[in-house]
């Protein structure tokens, strides 16, 4: 569905709860501080919640936030992409963004974080469900390679007219893709008017995908965790100077939490250093020593420090929240994101 400006303010308001969010009776949602752009992922950081594009424009308004790096799945479904039932559009589950090998993380999605527990499959279960994933993607790959721009240009149209710049598209690339489906996922990106395409490829494919963000000018983002025993993962600084060798179009979405984490020091100088090859960050609070998600303030990511350097410097790449750290008992994921703006706010005050 379409919504004009007056439908959606009023639907957002009738859904807003008195929790001190940001009243949608401002002109337009700002989350630009002190010079620096602070961004959100979604629909993972909106883990739980209903998550069409609809709805995810309707939180960010709600939270003030006017940038998004906007995953797959509910870009493709809003254009009409075939569905997978009770998720989102097919193919890889759940998230479909891809991970490096041995990246580590929960999936890149709009549930929760995951941990074990899962009952062991069955060598015939575990290649039925594989079956049906490369149908799942058969299928959703036989669909973009006939899609129509015109509905994505919709879609940014619609978060513009409401204040919202979809800032990045996220994508699972993978150099095993066909060209064609490389080249729609670049096209989708062009489509909506995107800075970048972040993704989660193995190292040893970011020289072929580099070849195709040079080949349609775009930046890709690649995204690091904390895995610090695997090639193929970004997560040491190495690893995406390696990337970047490659090509001038290929650059860090760097996680400053997960490089933290892995690295035992904060991304500060990396940042400093190749500010100009960053197509965003991701900011979160963990513990050094692969230690664990945290309300932020009380891990040991510098995320305030990182902050004013980026209004130090006038880095204009946006900082994107990213909820990762468990809900607390009495709150939900709305208030946290709220605290997660406010914090932002503060630290570039």
């Amino acid at each position: 569905m379409f919504f004009t400006r007056r439908q959606f303010n009023k639907l957002a308001l009738t859904a807003l709860p008195a929790s001190g969010l940001v009243s949608l009776s401002q002109a337009k949602p700002n989350s630009k501080f002190g010079g620096v752009q602070i961004g959100i992922i979604a629909p993972y950081s909106f883990r739980g919640m209903p998550a069409t594009a609809d709805d995810l424009l309707k939180y960010l308004v709600q939270l003030g936030i006017n940038v998004v790096e906007m995953q797959s799945e509910p870009v493709e479904a809003y254009a009409g992409a075939p569905l997978q039932q009770g998720r989102g559009p097919m193919g890889p589950p759940p998230g479909g963004q891809g991970r490096a090998p041995g990246a580590g993380g929960p999936p890149q999605g709009g549930g929760a974080p995951t941990g074990g527990g899962r009952p062991q499959m069955t060598p015939e279960q575990q290649a039925a469900m594989q079956a049906a994933q490369r149908a799942r993607a058969e299928e959703l790959r036989k669909w973009r390679l006939s899609a129509p721009m015109e509905k994505y240009k919709a879609l940014a149209k619609q978060y513009k007219e409401a204040g919202v710049t979809i800032h990045i598209v996220k994508f699972g690339l993978n150099a095993s893709m066909p060209d064609e489906e490389i080249d729609y996922c670049f096209n989708v990106a062009k489509a909506m008017g995107c800075k970048a395409i972040t993704c989660e490829p193995p190292l040893s494919q970011t020289k072929k995908l580099g070849e195709f963000a040079a080949k349609h000018k775009i930046m890709l983002g690649y995204h690091g965790h904390s895995n610090m025993t695997s090639d193929e993962a970004f997560a040491k600084p190495s690893s995406w100077e390696t990337a970047m060798s490659h090509s001038a179009f290929n650059g860090c979405n760097i996680d400053v939490g997960h490089f933290t984490a892995g690295n035992g020091f904060s991304p500060a100088e990396f940042i400093k250093k190749y500010h100009q090859r960053i197509t965003n960050l991701h900011l979160k609070d963990r513990k050094i020593n692969q230690g664990p998600n945290m309300p932020w303030g009380q891990g040991d990511t510098q995320i305030k420090e990182i902050l004013q350097l980026m209004k130090k410097e006038k880095y204009t790449f946006p900082a994107c929240i990213e909820l990762e750290y468990p809900v607390p008992e009495g709150s939900d994921v709305m208030k946290e994101l709220a605290k997660c703006v406010q914090y932002c706010k503060e630290a570039l005050a």
